[in-house]
């Protein structure tokens, strides 16, 4: 026995297995696990543009989006294409109704003399930090050498008449033509003002209003079409029931495994073996960012119960050599992993489809059938080049 052990502790692949399994926990402990919306809690908007676009449009979209919310203030924040007409959202830390106007709206801007337009975002240079003086609010910003000359040509002649500045084709405030500007002086400074019912509401427009000007505009419009929340209780929730759960299949592997075997020597082996396959599952996750959310760890189950089965074939035939030698043997160990290599190819193949329809539509509806899809081939494929060979060595050395 002590032999054996012994051989098998040097085995390449098992210094292997115990240096990546360190390796995972590291990045556990460091990096932390990933959690889906469904785990921490959150809110997903979904989000359809007006016509389907290019590639290189949906990046311009998404990046705008992504920016007016880091300028809003959201930090916990995802955004990505789902498809080529919709784009999700995903915020944790804030209510979705605080960032539906900034995501749903194109932030257009335009300031008309005489309803012809003289100014556009394309010649805002800069936005200042709001100004709040009760309920009234005020967001200065500067505009370019141009712009401030286009803008004093229009002006000259005009004191006194209003300048209609629109968000979005909703018209926002109208100050007055100074005398300077009449004259045909350019001016660079220029702010937007508005009043509201609340100080707290004054601060939220002049928030969404700097934003949506510093982001600059969408080039399509969009409009919000779903939004689905989870509250970090119910996430937490969920979570102590991912836990029992497994805590429940373990129990029930190891009851089924001792009345297969009646021995414990089988039983931890495999047991530990697949201990091993959740940690370096959960530490490339970790590595990756890779969200764990109820469909990850579903695939996390899936690939544990194949891993199981697996094992199981390994030691049926290390015990049907030993026990049964003048017997005519199906299977060798050998035999047995082409099996288990034929059963995941098939697997993978049939988590292939399931993964890219999931990535080419979002996190919602079928799409989270990509985060079942990958963690099932990730824990596959752990385990049919890393876990399994090891535990067919052990089987080998120890028991054969």
């Amino acid at each position: 026995m002590r032999k054996g052990i012994s051989r098998f502790i040097r085995e390449p692949r098992t210094i292997i297995l115990i240096i990546l399994v360190m390796i995972s926990l590291a990045a556990i402990s460091t990096l932390g696990i990933p959690q889906g919306l469904d785990l921490k809690g959150g809110s997903i908007i979904q989000i359809q543009l007006e016509k389907p676009v290019d590639p290189a449009t949906m990046n311009t979209i998404t990046s705008v989006l992504d920016k007016r919310l880091n300028i809003f203030g959201v930090k916990d924040v995802k955004v990505r294409a789902s498809g080529n007409q919709n784009v999700i959202i995903e915020i944790a830390g804030v209510k979705p109704e605080e960032v539906a106007r900034i995501v749903g709206s194109p932030g257009k801007f335009e300031a008309k003399i005489d309803n012809k337009t003289v100014l556009t975002g394309a010649d805002i240079v800069s936005v200042q930090s709001p100004i709040i003086r009760g309920n009234q609010w005020e967001v200065p910003f500067r505009i370019s050498p141009d712009g401030a000359k286009r803008f004093a040509e229009a002006a000259e002649g005009k004191a006194g008449a209003p300048v209609d500045m629109y968000l979005d084709d909703r018209l926002i405030t109208s100050p007055e033509i100074s005398p300077d500007v009449a004259a045909g002086k350019p001016v660079t400074d220029v702010a937007i003002t508005g009043a509201e019912s609340t100080r707290e509401s004054a601060e939220l427009k002049a928030k969404e209003v700097e934003t949506l000007l510093k982001s600059g505009s969408l080039p399509v419009k969009v409009k919000i079409v779903g939004v689905s929340s989870v509250s970090a209780e119910l996430g937490g929730e969920f979570t102590k029931g991912a836990i029992i759960a497994g805590l429940i299949a373990i129990i029930a592997i190891i009851i089924i495994l001792i009345a297969r075997y009646r021995t414990p020597v089988l039983v931890l082996p495999i047991f530990f073996t697949t201990l091993a396959e959740l940690i370096l599952i959960l530490g490339v996750a970790a590595i990756i960012r890779w969200n764990i959310d109820l469909a990850a760890i579903a695939g996390i189950l899936a690939a544990i119960g194949t891993g199981v089965d697996d094992q199981i074939i390994i030691t049926d035939e290390v015990l049907g050599e030993e026990k049964v030698k003048r017997r005519r043997r199906m299977f060798r160990i050998r035999e047995a992993f082409f099996i288990i290599f034929a059963s995941a190819g098939t697997l993978i193949a049939a988590m292939l489809p399931l993964a890219y329809v999931g990535f080419s539509r979002g996190a919602t509806g079928i799409g989270m059938l990509a985060g079942f899809a990958f963690t099932t081939v990730l824990g596959v494929l752990i385990g049919v080049f890393i876990t399994r060979p090891v535990y067919a060595k052990f089987m080998e050395y120890i028991i054969g």
